[in-house]
């Protein structure tokens, strides 16, 4: 069987463009090195990957070579057009990130479905259910911090609470022994009063004694 021959263009589908480019990168790079070891020759390989990850191989030091690539006359003199061409090149894959990122926030929506086969709609499925999980674990973390900051709240007002209604028995207690002297002390004050009068000789009944006296009666 012949090995069918793939299309070059962009993969669509994000996650086969993450295996097929971690794939050929190694390829690349395993390539670069049988060249370098082969013919002895320097290669120096830069790779950004689309977002914005760098990989780079070099069979000997990368800044030596880089230097001796920037001393080179010609390429200096390229250096202009192919640093626009450059720049095209990123802004070109820069719109069609964008517009894939735009297509694929539509599709999670549940935007403009129809386009997508039995897979794609699988995968998506997949992608929303892990980050339903994950909402849902977020809103229960939160939940169970603001049952335990409540739970300390009304603790410390339960301990607030017995603190009053100690101090309240307190000053009960204090009112009522100081009402409890007051009292001793008045009926203390008329006992003494009583003595006083009862001991106290009567003054008519001590005249009378005088005036019979006298009479010799």
């Amino acid at each position: 069987m012949t090995r069918q021959k793939i299309q070059i263009k962009k993969i669509d589908n994000i996650a086969a463009r993450q295996v097929t480019f971690s794939k050929r990168r190694r390829g690349l790079f395993k390539k670069a090195h049988e060249l370098a070891t082969l013919c002895d020759a320097d290669i120096a390989l830069i790779v950004f990957s689309a977002s914005g990850k760098l990989f780079d191989y070099s069979s000997s030091s990368m800044h030596e070579l880089l230097g001796r690539h920037n001393k080179l006359p010609e390429v200096n003199n390229f250096c202009q057009p192919l640093s626009q061409q450059m720049e095209k090149s990123v802004c070109a894959n820069l719109r069609e990130e964008f517009a894939a990122k735009n297509k694929e926030l539509r599709h999670m929506k549940g935007e403009e479905l129809e386009e997508l086969g039995i897979e794609e709609l699988k995968q998506l499925e997949k992608l929303l259910e892990i980050g339903l999980n994950r909402v849902l674990e977020t809103k229960d973390e939160k939940f169970l911090k603001e049952i335990d900051a409540v739970k300390e709240k009304e603790a410390l007002l339960m301990k607030e609470n017995q603190r009053l209604r100690n101090r309240v028995r307190a000053l009960n207690r204090d009112e009522q022994e100081q009402q409890a002297v007051g009292v001793g002390g008045s009926s203390l004050g008329s006992k003494s009063i009583t003595s006083n009068s009862s001991s106290s000789p009567n003054p008519s009944s001590q005249d009378c004694d005088d005036i019979s006296l006298k009479l010799g009666l």
